[in-house]
């Protein structure tokens, strides 16, 4: 094939640095259809949330201290949810003045995230207006709980392929 054997190594190295520019072409390509998803997990970037971490755990170790968190919503589908919590101290009085906010998040898209605010306020239980979910399947449901000046997070996971399945 190569008549003067002088002639292979130069054939070789261009056909090397072909190949590596074509892999990094491939490469930016699959990264420009994919694109990285910032986290919000609770709600904070995930600097914010790396960054204050200490707080964040003193924040919910002291509020834990005070008062209780319960999950109300029965099961979660893609029709009419509603996101439903009931806050109460620790001697089972219901607590009527906490302002409750939560997102329903798919796991690896902002895209869908959808902001709950306003809750229905009685003896206790914070009720959203019922959502319609684009999309079946996981999704994450992160609350934020503040009484006067505690505060805490609240996460779990849902399914809508299994309602009635939480994990916390």
């Amino acid at each position: 094939m190569f008549k003067n054997p002088g002639t292979k190594w130069p054939i070789i190295i261009a056909l090397a640095i072909a190949g590596v520019i074509g892999m990094s072409v491939v490469t930016l390509k699959i990264a420009a259809n994919n694109p990285v998803e910032m986290s919000n997990f609770e709600m904070h970037s995930y600097h914010d949330y790396d960054h204050g971490i200490n707080d964040i755990i003193e924040a919910k170790i002291a509020f834990d201290k005070k008062y209780n968190i319960a999950f109300l919503t029965p099961q979660i589908s893609e029709k009419g949810t509603v996101i439903e919590y009931k806050v109460t101290d620790k001697s089972g009085n219901a607590v009527n003045d906490a302002k409750v906010e939560a997102v329903l998040m798919r796991p690896d898209v902002n895209q869908h995230d959808i902001n709950l605010t306003n809750p229905v306020v009685s003896e206790g239980r914070y009720a959203f207006n019922p959502v319609d979910l684009p999309k079946a399947g996981r999704w994450d449901i992160t609350a934020k709980v503040t009484v006067g000046a505690d505060s805490r997070y609240y996460n779990l996971k849902a399914d809508t392929r299994y309602p009635n399945t939480f994990e916390f």
